[in-house]
């Protein structure tokens, strides 16, 4: 079958177990959020898919292949990461050049469309971007190489409101016109919640949850209404969260929801992906 299975993989760095056991499947044509605080793993997990990293224990398949010190299969996976593997002196122009000659499935046509959209100038040097422009640079060789599986750590780093609302809209139409696996590593889950269709909660080193988005939100729900409302309705609820503004109130709970019941002037509305991660993540 095509694509990434994760078996058994376990790391340590010294005392600090990174990894622990971690089995997940990353499927065909799938956006996943593989989501966590920071420190959580995320990066050590990619890295290991990536052959950055050695595991202590267990094996990745990609492709029903073993992926360890295995250049061929390694091939079809495309990771972006924080740092930064380009020489400082090189102009953008030449990164995306020498990213055409070494990815077979390169759009240049398309890189230099999306760096254009972008605002990235091709006749700068790497080492003058800024930490955003340094993300946007990456991104626009990420979404342009083709790789069957594509991981993109932290992706946003450094952007500002703008570009992180034209990088998000621009993954959702890349991936409608050549479907892909994307794996979103990130610990900003409000921004991710749209275009994830997967998630994977981990913690500690320790995966939490591996479902679909609608599954996971489904098994809670937000309650609005005036303040008095609200905290009567769920006085025997189980609360994860609240919000509040001036009188009105927003309390998000676990469990299934009774609209039949719902007192008069309060709204029951779906689940917010991020109150329910800080839960499950909360020591």
């Amino acid at each position: 079958m095509n694509c990434i299975e994760v078996e058994n993989i376990s790391k340590r760095f010294g005392p600090v177990n990174a990894l622990t056991n971690i089995n997940l499947k990353f499927e065909p044509n799938k956006i996943y959020g593989l989501l966590g605080r920071n420190g959580a793993g995320k990066s050590t997990l990619l890295n290991i898919i990536t052959n950055r990293l050695f595991a202590d224990s267990g094996q990745v398949l990609i492709d029903g292949i073993k992926a360890a010190e295995n250049d061929e299969v390694i091939g079809k996976v495309y990771m972006m990461s924080e740092k930064c593997l380009y020489p400082e002196g090189m102009k953008i122009a030449k990164v995306l050049k020498w990213s055409n000659e070494f990815y077979p499935g390169f759009d240049l046509d398309y890189a230099r469309r999306l760096a254009d959209e972008f605002g990235l100038e091709l006749n700068k040097k790497v080492k003058s971007l800024s930490t955003g422009y340094g993300s946007i640079m990456k991104l626009v060789v990420a979404l342009a190489v083709n790789t069957p599986y594509l991981l993109l750590d932290e992706p946003v780093l450094g952007l500002d409101a703008n570009h992180r609302e034209m990088f998000y809209r621009i993954l959702v139409q890349h991936f409608a016109q050549r479907p892909s696996t994307i794996v979103l590593s990130t610990h900003l889950i409000e921004e991710v919640a749209t275009v994830i269709e997967e998630v994977v909660i981990i913690k500690d080193g320790k995966i939490l949850k591996n479902e679909s988005c609608a599954s996971l939100t489904a098994k809670g729900y937000t309650v609005s209404g005036s303040a008095a409302a609200v905290d009567s309705f769920v006085a025997d609820k189980q609360v994860i969260g609240s919000d509040s503004l001036g009188g009105l109130k927003s309390v998000h709970i676990l469990g299934i929801p009774n609209k039949k019941n719902l007192p008069q002037g309060l709204e029951i509305s779906r689940l917010d992906l991020q109150k329910l991660f800080i839960k499950l993540t909360s020591a």
